[in-house]
């Protein structure tokens, strides 16, 4: 899949909704973050709760940087909301996230072609707003040395790339 860049994975920095009106039915799109399916099934919830009357929930979700990757129709004629949603997120080249739509119908029949559009439609513009943030892979360490050497030691950390973070001064740097 093309969730990695060179040097990690896209993913979204902060939580971002959208509201899309289609024929009368609203569309209320939302993009989280979600490191893991536990995650995404949290946000969910957390979604169905706060429109406890909303016609259907529909979501797609890729976790765990691209290893699982689910969706749901949520009693939407099979393969009408889920996937486009899916399909929205697989295009944005992003990961460890979930969109759920809500959809509040307006009493005009779409049929399938028009689901599977206003879906695509709701969750891309929601995806339109989204940031999208370079997840790199790293590792920590912890150094010390004396106070004539940490200026060095600082430029040597930052030449190969890395920060320096939580610098103590006691005996020694």
């Amino acid at each position: 899949r093309g969730y990695m860049s060179v040097n990690g994975y896209f993913c979204v920095k902060k939580e971002t909704e959208n509201e899309t009106v289609i024929e009368r039915s609203r569309f209320i799109s939302y993009v989280k973050k979600c490191e893991t399916e536990d995650d995404a099934r949290a946000f969910l919830e957390e979604k169905r709760k706060a429109h406890p009357f909303a016609t259907h929930n529909c979501y797609a979700y890729i976790t765990e940087r691209g290893k699982i990757a689910r969706f749901s129709d949520d009693g939407e004629p099979h393969g009408t909301a889920g996937k486009p949603i899916l399909s929205v997120i697989e295009g944005a080249s992003i990961t460890n996230v979930c969109i759920v739509v809500t959809r509040y119908f307006g009493g005009v029949l779409l049929g399938t072609g028009g689901l599977v559009r206003a879906y695509t439609k709701a969750a891309a513009d929601a995806a339109a707003k989204i940031t999208k943030a370079v997840m790199t892979p790293g590792t920590v360490f912890s150094a010390e040395c004396d106070y004539s050497s940490a200026e060095r030691l600082a430029k040597l950390i930052a030449d190969a790339g890395g920060s320096v973070e939580n610098t103590v001064y006691t005996e020694n740097v």
